[in-house]
């Protein structure tokens, strides 16, 4: 613990679709000055709204507005309200050990209270975790160890039971091709009745 480094809060509160179904946490924003939208995955070489355009639309670029130079955020906010997705993240609070993005130096400060959200949300009977950090909150929650990626395991937290999903990272530093991760989370969308077979 570096008590000389400032500590930083989320800047969002999580975004919930009326009767989410589903969750996905990651661990917490890049900062600012990399963000193209004020919302989850805001870094231009995050992958993750380029593997929803994959897997939903067959179009990697179907959230990207080329000449702004950003995500389209109202089609990805109507996007995630029509499928029952909701986001957050497995960091409420934290410290960055080096001036970067990478959760290798993100020092947890406040985790995420998964218990009360749950209470609010029970409709909620999948979490999705992208990368080793935020799946180790969540295991660490629920007594568990940390699963293989792609392999669903069946949790339970203050008395709610979930199938949690460890995920390959979005971001671009992960070393796996954008159509494998593509594939990994079209089997986890599939299977947790967010996808249709015929999609």
């Amino acid at each position: 613990m570096n008590n000389s480094i400032a500590i930083e809060r989320h800047p969002w509160p999580p975004f919930m679709p009326t009767e989410p179904r589903l969750i996905m946490l990651g661990t917490f924003p890049p900062k600012p000055e990399r963000w193209s939208m004020d919302f989850f995955y805001p870094n231009k070489i995050n992958d993750m709204w380029r593997i929803m355009g994959m897997i939903f639309y067959g179009d990697r670029d179907h959230f990207w507005d080329e000449t702004a130079r950003r995500f389209r955020l109202p089609d990805i906010k109507a996007f995630l309200n029509e499928r029952g997705i909701a986001l957050w993240d497995t960091a409420m609070a934290v410290r960055r050990l080096k001036d970067n993005a990478s959760d290798k130096f993100l020092e947890i400060v406040e985790p995420i209270d998964l218990r009360a959200l749950l209470d609010v949300h029970p409709t909620i009977h999948a979490v999705v975790t992208a990368g080793e950090k935020a799946t180790g909150v969540i295991a660490d929650m629920a007594g568990i160890a940390l699963p293989p990626i792609g392999q669903p395991v069946t949790c339970r937290v203050g008395g709610h039971e979930f199938t949690l999903w460890r995920m390959p990272s979005s971001s671009r530093a992960y070393p796996l091709a954008l159509e494998k991760k593509a594939e990994a989370y079209r089997a986890m969308l599939l299977a947790s009745g967010i996808l249709r077979q015929d999609a």
